[in-house]
C-alpha cells in the first residue's frame, strides 16, 4: 500500500512541476 501512495505523490509532484514550468515559459515570452 505504501508504494502506491508514493507513486501517486510522484505523479502529483510531476504535474505541479509541469504547470510551473509552463507558466515560467509564458512569463519569459511576454516580458
Amino acid at each position: 500500500m505504501g508504494s502506491v501512495v508514493k507513486k501517486r505523490r510522484k505523479k502529483i509532484a510531476r504535474h505541479k512541476y509541469r504547470k510551473r514550468l509552463k507558466r515560467d515559459r509564458w512569463k519569459k515570452r511576454h516580458k
